[in-house]
């Protein structure tokens, strides 16, 4: 494929990593959010690609989408882009793949996700030169293990990975330091085309949470103090399948074009328990996950686009678990979005935003914010695997939803949640109103 870029330039640290020596088997690149790194990561895989006499390669990120528009469309830095002209899409019995044509033999860049608890069995059994891993904290810690075991046989054998700065304590720093990982720091300076003024409105933006400003503009690791969800627990919490007798399915959404579009599939469900009761839990079964204001790559789409995609979103998820819904919550704000719907054949009501409610002490979002504390605390609150969507380029998984989770913070000045990665967590919080009123006698 034919780059769209006039000009391809890369910053010195990129340049110097680049050209780095193939010298030890793990690199690691952690720093702010749009450091360049994934610029960087592709090149250096072009180089590997050259000097590996693997035939089979592996990129990967949390799902396959992400793998394939990081790693080989790359915002027209990718491997396609590096490699046109010599470099084909293909399909084989070991999944999708970029097939190389390159002076040392063809190569396979198979691009596959790692972010579900059965991803390493997609894997098994390939014997593979390189093994690159992009936001590698959010991968399964099994497909890590088994694509470093996969590697064992090659004659230069690499692995690459990126992540934003992740909590001091975890895990993910205990297997670096296990595989021995070249650890290397990023932060948006290092990166060609922040120019003076875009960092300067990027520093300006993020002071105003100590947090975010230590974590994505310093590219520090910081325990996120005052973490609103932090009894939420990934792996304990996370399900391969529904679990128990489905009562319900219905659907809650937030809207905006230069914020996040997010619309969330919940199924109740009835599990017996120990002691031979019953009790109801709420499982966050999909996402349909837009934002019109992260890059060029994710450009504001139209309220009537959104809403066909949201049709379509609803209409994949009815034939897939098979259940009929009974409602459609959509933010009270985000009129044009339900207008839309409407137009198109979905009838929706107004999600429980919290509006008015004082309930104790707390009130307004503090309310449901409270609501969805109790129903992670109480068991009753969990995310399920979700399949493949089979559409291009769309992945309905929880993604989005657990990097918002990690980043929804109260201010240390004010004590209030900062209105910044909520979009997810406003309508996972409509979800718990509803459930909480019906299924738990409401408070």
């Amino acid at each position: 494929m034919r780059t769209w870029l006039k000009t391809v330039r890369y910053s010195p640290k990129q340049a110097r990593f680049i050209a780095s020596p193939f010298d030890h088997v793990f690199d690691v690149n952690e720093g702010s959010i749009r450091s360049g790194k994934t610029a960087a990561d592709d090149a250096r895989l072009a180089l590997a690609y050259l000097q590996s006499p693997e035939p089979l390669h592996l990129v990967s990120a949390y799902n396959q989408e992400m793998a394939y528009n990081l790693f080989i469309e790359g915002d027209g830095m990718g491997l396609a882009y590096i490699f046109d002209g010599n470099s084909h899409l293909r399909r084989d019995r070991g999944g999708d793949h970029l097939e190389l044509d390159l002076p040392n033999g063809k190569k396979k860049v198979y691009f596959k996700g790692g972010g579900k608890s059965n991803s390493a069995n997609a894997i098994r059994g390939l014997s593979l030169g390189t093994v690159a891993y992009s936001e590698i904290n959010l991968l399964n810690e099994e497909f890590i293990r088994e694509s470093f075991r996969r590697t064992q046989k090659s004659d230069l054998r690499y692995h690459l990975a990126d992540l934003n700065p992740p909590a001091p304590q975890d895990p993910i720093i205990k297997l670096f330091d296990e595989y021995n990982a070249n650890w290397l720091h990023w932060t948006m300076k290092d990166n060609p085309v922040m120019t003076p003024a875009k960092l300067a409105s990027a520093e300006s933006e993020m002071r105003s949470s100590l947090y975010r400003y230590k974590r994505d503009w310093l590219g520090l690791r910081v325990m996120p103090q005052g973490a609103i969800y932090e009894m939420f627990e990934q792996e304990s919490m996370t399900n391969l399948t529904l679990i128990g007798k489905p009562v319900e399915m219905y659907f809650s959404g937030d809207a905006g074009q230069n914020d996040a579009t997010t619309m969330s599939c919940n199924i109740v469900t009835s599990v017996r328990k120990a002691d031979g009761h019953h009790k109801f839990v709420l499982n966050r079964v999909a996402n349909y996950y837009h934002s019109g204001s992260d890059d060029a790559e994710h450009a504001p789409k139209a309220m009537s686009t959104y809403a066909s995609e949201l049709k379509r979103f609803i209409n994949w998820c009815v034939n897939t678990y098979q259940l009929h819904y009974s409602y459609v919550f959509v933010d009270p704000a985000a009129l044009s979005l339900r207008q839309e719907l409407i137009k198109i054949g979905i009838q929706t009501g107004k999600a429980d935003n919290n509006g008015h409610d004082h309930v104790g002490s707390a009130k307004g979002i503090e309310v449901g914010i409270e609501r969805l504390q109790s129903l992670m605390s109480d068991g009753q609150f969990v995310l399920v695997e979700t399949p493949k969507s089979g559409l291009l380029n769309m992945s309905y998984d929880h993604l989005n939803f657990l990097k918002e989770l990690g980043m929804y913070v109260r201010d240390e000045t004010t004590g209030k949640p900062v209105d910044a990665n909520n979009h997810a967590m406003d309508e996972c919080r409509y979800a718990a109103n509803y459930f909480t009123k019906k299924y738990k006698g409401g408070y």
